[in-house]
């Protein structure tokens, strides 16, 4: 037997930061985020050879190990061991010999989230495999644990639950790791005008995030009012964003997308640089309204609103940066688990 997972990566559209400790502890956050059709994959196959084989199939990495209760980090493949470790520690695998494989569709550090969204398969694999008795926000939470407190790799709480729930959903976070996740029932024409209108533009760049959200977790405990201020701002956008897509103004879109780019700039250093602002006004001087950087920033994604036609001449300024345009739909369902034979 085979057991199978998928997990949709995301788009977030708004309030982005403000799921990340203190500042959802001493504040609360709010985030608007949507699910696309790029996805992390992961597969467990029991096997006749005797150990553990990982294997990161998008990276042409693979290690060997005797079978163990845990799983030594070397920087590689280091993700999938923090889930195997912190499975065994709670459930104590069996000692079956297995192969555990993953693929994800865009490159870390790209900004789509990819690494929580990769955590959240691994353990949906092993929850198809082993039965385990994990519900929605369980996985949500557990995956959230591993990365943020086992493994302490620094960044927010957004990734986890977009990945586990899929669709469109405006998130808010509260003190305690406290997530209250709630879908938004958009019309389909409002959905299919602004995926039609988005152009999601690979910069050819991979960013380490974890610097940029060290930097904004500081400026919250240094008290920071510039920085403090601008995550309000972001907080107020994520409302913003809910009003316009539920209400069908998508004319608003780019201006509260171009409103959220300038106070995101606010809240750290290096969340943009000279090249990325370059990519930025060409993109607005050929037709776009708004835009932002995927993710924590510095590199990786970026996306922009163009409406009525615009999306082509935005296509052609963009082709002189050197990046690729993606290709994408959005997508309705989160964490999908399978046995196959």
């Amino acid at each position: 037997m085979i057991y199978r997972s998928r997990a949709p990566l995301r788009l977030g559209l708004a309030g982005g930061g403000t799921d990340v400790n203190p500042y959802s502890d001493l504040y609360g956050g709010a985030i608007l985020n949507a699910t696309i059709s790029l996805f992390a994959y992961a597969s467990i196959e029991p096997t006749k050879e005797n150990g553990i084989i990982l294997q990161g199939l998008d990276r042409n990495e693979e290690e060997r190990f005797d079978l163990t209760n845990q799983l030594p980090f070397t920087g590689k493949l280091d993700l999938v061991k923090g889930v195997y470790n912190r499975i065994q520690k709670d459930y104590s695998l069996p000692p079956i010999n297995f192969k555990l494989s993953t693929f994800v569709d865009a490159p870390a550090g790209s900004g789509l989230g990819t690494s929580s969204t990769l955590v959240v398969a691994i353990i949906g694999a092993f929850v198809e495999m082993l039965k385990l008795p994990l519900g929605d926000y369980d996985i949500a939470h557990y995956a959230y644990e591993i990365e943020r407190k086992d493994m302490q790799l620094a960044g927010g709480k957004q990734d986890q639950y977009a990945a586990m729930f899929g669709g469109v959903n405006f998130m808010e976070f509260f003190a305690n790791d406290k997530v209250i996740v709630n879908p938004l029932r958009i019309r389909q024409e409002y959905l299919s005008e602004l995926e039609n209108n988005l152009v999601l533009y690979f910069t050819s760049t991979s960013r380490e995030s974890a610097t940029i959200i060290k930097e904004q977790q500081k400026n919250v405990v240094d008290k920071n009012e510039k920085s403090i201020e601008a995550m309000h701002h972001l907080k107020e956008q994520s409302q913003m964003m809910k009003e316009a897509l539920l209400k069908g103004r998508l004319n608003e879109i780019g201006e509260i997308l171009d409103y959220g780019f300038k106070q995101k700039k606010q809240m750290a250093a290096n969340i943009s640089n000279d090249k990325l602002d370059e990519i930025y006004e060409a993109a607005k001087k050929a037709g776009a309204s708004g835009g932002k950087i995927s993710g924590a920033g510095g590199g990786g994604f970026m996306f922009f609103y163009c409406p009525g036609n615009n999306r082509y001449k935005v296509i052609e300024a963009l082709h002189k940066f050197g990046g690729t345009v993606k290709n994408y739909q959005f997508t309705q369902t989160g964490l999908t688990t399978w046995t196959t034979q």
